[in-house]
């Protein structure tokens, strides 16, 4: 399922709760290193202006999550033990508990989650409110990433989703948080590379959604060439490094991004920085110029008209739709593309 999928899901589970007539279920989030997986979460509960209780199990004892036991005498003098619930769970409100490396966790952690997980998420004396949600994620056993299997019966009492890493989703995210237009135009002409985790392999770094955001901090912040270059490399590996260090070489061929804003119909012959270009003039657009990359988007081939296009409104769509010559651009492709 892409991210826009799981996000709209788990918006929807959000409204359904934990109520034992209502919610949809706990839900697992399966997918390779790096892919968004808690990212998506995260993202989902702060749209929704709710809470999101990060358990990290690997990191946890039984105890972490079953509280601990007191001492208590009854008015006959009966003695048992009361157990204390910890602070990290929730008592009030609305949101996501989530249950991160789910499958890393050891066994007995395992069944503590397990406890709270199903109906009617008991672990205890202690009961979820019923405005929250129980969300697991985790890698699979193919991943090499410590997972351990899941019980069958623990299995059986989520609902499993696939996470599938989707380049046009990553581009939207990518855009709204702020990523290097250098990074957006080299994955967007290398897509293969956004995500390239291959278990078997015996290199520490590799390509993920999560190490290319590494790459776009390391650009933004990291003057000295020598050193970004190697941090690079140690963010998505050897490989996918030199590839992206020649595209960055790709910027001092570009045509000037004034003079295309200022009338100028300059288009590149070399693919390459056909994407470099695009991504470029997306990224530094104002709204005042929105119209005019759409007059230039003309004299592009359509593919890269639309991708541009694109970029502009995964930044801003009102004022996309707002410029002289949005309508008259959707007519013309239309047959191509939905907006």
């Amino acid at each position: 399922m892409r991210p826009k999928e799981i996000k709209q899901l788990l918006k929807t589970q959000l409204k359904k709760g934990s109520n034992k007539d209502k919610e949809l279920g706990s839900i697992f989030l399966w997918g390779q290193p790096g892919v968004g997986k808690s990212a998506v979460v995260t993202e989902v509960a702060e749209e929704e202006k709710v809470g999101c209780i990060d358990f990290r199990l690997i990191l946890c004892d039984p105890t972490d999550l079953r509280g601990i036991p007191i001492p208590y005498t009854d008015e006959k003098g009966n003695q048992s033990a009361k157990w204390i619930a910890p602070d990290e769970l929730p008592r009030e409100g609305e949101g996501f508990l989530f249950f991160d490396d789910f499958p890393t966790a050891p066994p007995l952690v395992q069944a503590s989650a397990y406890q709270i997980a199903i109906k009617p998420h008991q672990l205890g004396p202690y009961h979820l409110p019923e405005g929250w949600v129980i969300i697991g994620a985790g890698n699979t056993l193919k991943d090499r990433s410590l997972a351990r299997p899941m019980p069958k019966a623990l299995s059986n009492r989520f609902t499993h989703i696939e996470f599938e890493v989707n380049l046009d989703d990553w581009t939207d995210w990518a855009f709204k948080s702020g990523i290097s237009a250098s990074v957006i135009g080299f994955l967007k002409y290398r897509p293969e590379l956004l995500m390239a985790f291959k278990p078997e392999a015996s290199e520490e770094a590799f390509p993920t959604p999560r190490t290319w955001e590494m790459v776009s901090r390391a650009v933004d912040t990291i003057s000295q060439k020598g050193i970004l270059s190697q941090v690079i490399a140690g963010d998505v590996g050897a490989g996918a490094a030199a590839e992206f260090g020649a595209f960055l070489k790709l910027q001092n061929e570009l045509p000037s991004l004034d003079s295309i804003f200022n009338g100028e119909n300059i288009v590149p012959t070399k693919i390459d920085l056909k994407y470099a270009l695009v991504s470029a003039l997306a990224t530094r657009a104002k709204e005042a110029q929105y119209n005019r990359l759409l007059e230039y988007s003309e004299h592009l081939p359509e593919e890269f008209a639309v991708l541009m296009v694109k970029m502009l409104i995964s930044r801003n769509r009102e004022a996309v739709g707002k410029t002289k010559l949005w309508s008259s651009w959707c007519r013309k492709h239309q047959d191509i593309v939905m907006i």
